[in-house]
């Protein structure tokens, strides 16, 4: 028993020393406004698939609360079936760590009213998020210009707005090895390396490990960072 006690001293000890990435659990709350008939689920991508990791049946009153275990800062869904038949604008997409994050929507905005809080690295996900966003929308924009184009009259309009397409991609990915670079003590540092970046200049890649904080370099995505450096070096030094 005396060692049990001291095993969750211990534990508690951990988590209070500002390691957000140690396994603990997630605790989603919050309130979906107007909804009075639902289920709602928390979800997370495992081995490529997406799996519920806990659900709750909402009836006549939006207020909900989700826990499940977690092993660290991941990327996590909250999924609304409203059974409406509409497939659109019910799935919120989130990045935490072990603890408390309070989501507030509307039941028939989900995903565009949504307001969470309680996570820091969601903060900076979002941040994120609005940029490339940005630029997401400015390549739709200029893949419908050069779609709207006749050919071959309008072959050198399409060569220009091909460069300004070449220039936007380029533009997304130096924003995104840039906040990887700006946030190594941020677990979305080694995450953008590993989904949206993990083609580039090596180099570039270890600088950002390097310079992850000790927590962040122990997390899923830290480790996953450091396996495909060691997977490139080893490309370097054996290319056949």
């Amino acid at each position: 028993m005396k060692k049990l006690v001291l095993a969750a001293v211990a534990a508690v000890a951990l988590a209070g020393c500002g390691g957000d990435d140690t396994a603990g659990n997630l605790t989603v709350e919050g309130n979906v406004r107007g909804l009075k008939k639902g289920v709602l689920y928390l979800q997370q991508v495992a081995d490529t698939s997406l799996v519920t990791l806990d659900s709750v049946v909402v009836k006549g009153n939006g207020e909900f609360r989700l826990t499940s275990p977690v092993d660290g800062a991941d990327i996590f869904y909250l999924y609304l079936d409203k059974a409406d038949n509409n497939q659109l604008n019910d799935r919120i997409v989130f990045f935490a760590e072990p603890g408390t994050i309070r989501i507030d929507t509307e039941w028939d905005a989900f995903e565009s009213e949504a307001a969470i809080s309680g996570s820091a690295a969601n903060e900076k996900f979002a941040e994120y998020r609005k940029i490339q966003s940005r630029y997401h929308v400015q390549q739709l924009e200029l893949a419908r210009a050069m779609g709207e184009l006749q050919q071959p009259q309008d072959s050198a309009a399409l060569d220009s707005l091909d460069r300004v397409g070449q220039r936007l991609t380029l533009r997304s990915y130096l924003y995104a090895l840039n906040f990887a670079l700006n946030n190594t003590d941020s677990h979305l540092a080694p995450f953008v390396a590993i989904t949206e970046v993990s083609d580039a200049n090596p180099k570039y890649l270890d600088s950002i490990y390097q310079a992850l904080s000790p927590a962040v370099a122990e997390s899923k995505y830290g480790k996953q960072l450091k396996e495909l450096l060691s997977e490139q070096r080893s490309q370097a030094e054996n290319p056949d």
